[in-house]
């Protein structure tokens, strides 16, 4: 397994995880890797500094918890352990993340008064209405005991609306 630092055109930048180099070259000669962030084709290597030599043994596996507060980045996930085979469409993660975009951009950015304001839109002290920011460990703890849902939000979802 290979993993590449890439860059599309607009200069977002995310990562891809290759059987081989010859792998990555056929899927992008072929268009198959689009940025994850506006769907543009145009992808190039950036130098990684990630450098292994020999093999390394696999250090322990530590389960850690999700992120539990707004604002705050999930942890990176696990690698697949199996690759899917067959023709797998790029083009549905791109929608996917499209569509979890514009749902993002039509919230309100209220920043670091989101547990505040998330009570009042709980207690109808405002109207109800989507919105994103921030939140200290304290509050979400706080916001959970009250019953109220809300959900992390990965930071490359909101970079650019900010």
């Amino acid at each position: 397994m290979i993993v590449y630092d890439l860059v599309c055109g607009r200069e977002h930048r995310f990562e891809g995880w290759f059987g081989s180099a010859d792998d990555f070259a056929r899927q992008l000669g072929a268009s198959l890797i689009r940025c994850p962030m506006c769907d543009d084709a145009s992808i190039r290597r950036r130098p990684s500094a990630n450098i292994v030599v020999g093999r390394t043994p696999e250090p322990p596996r530590v389960e850690r918890p999700q992120a539990t507060t707004a604002g705050e980045p999930s942890p990176p996930a696990a690698p697949p352990k199996e690759l899917p085979t067959g023709n797998v469409d790029a083009s549905v993660d791109a929608k996917v993340l499209a569509l979890m975009r514009k749902m993002v951009s039509e919230t309100e950015n209220v920043g670091r008064a989101f547990a505040e304001e998330a009570r009042k839109i709980h207690y109808e002290e405002a109207p109800k209405r989507g919105i994103r920011g921030q939140a200290t460990s304290e509050e979400a703890d706080g916001l959970r005991e009250e019953g109220i849902d809300f959900m992390s939000l990965p930071s490359f979802l909101t970079s650019d609306l900010n």
